[in-house]
């Protein structure tokens, strides 16, 4: 009588472990891929900062090589929700402060700083599906050229 009784027991066991552990699977391949977001994030504010210290001044390609872009517009993009809109060109003087009008004060530049601000991660746990905003991403880099050679014509990126 008690064979019976117990029947469908390990059926059930198994169905909560077997739920659980897929949780738990989803949760160790969501973390990788937070990190790689998070990677991605980084290098794609190195990649823009190191454009702008050779691009003119707010050159619309800078946030084009950020999104892993070629400075056209073309090319694979790493993370699809990141835009063109989550980047932020600073150019800053010699004391670390933002040059407030970097056209009319270029001899004023010494630092270009590109941050990349509110991108949203979509996380893809079961159950616990969520937007998170990451933390903002910055990179600073001495200024090169910004467009400018020695012979001083503007050239584009």
């Amino acid at each position: 009588m008690s064979n019976q009784r117990q029947r469908g027991t390990t059926t059930v066991e198994f169905a909560i472990i077997g739920a659980a552990m897929l949780v738990v699977l989803f949760g160790v391949i969501e973390v990788a891929r937070a990190m790689f977001v998070m990677n991605a994030l980084g290098e794609a504010t190195r990649r823009a900062a190191r454009m702008a210290t050779v691009c003119p001044v707010n050159d619309p390609s800078i946030a084009q090589v950020g999104l892993f872009n070629t400075p056209g517009g073309s090319g694979n993009r790493i993370l699809g929700d990141l835009t063109a809109a989550n980047f932020a060109i600073e150019y800053l003087n010699a004391a670390g402060a933002v040059v407030a009008d970097p056209v009319g004060n270029f001899s004023q530049i010494e630092f270009v700083r590109t941050r990349i601000a509110n991108y949203q991660h979509q996380i893809l746990i079961p159950f616990a599906t969520s937007l998170i905003t990451t933390p903002e991403f910055a990179t600073t880099l001495r200024r090169e050229s910004l467009g400018v050679p020695r012979d001083g014509v503007i050239q584009p990126c």
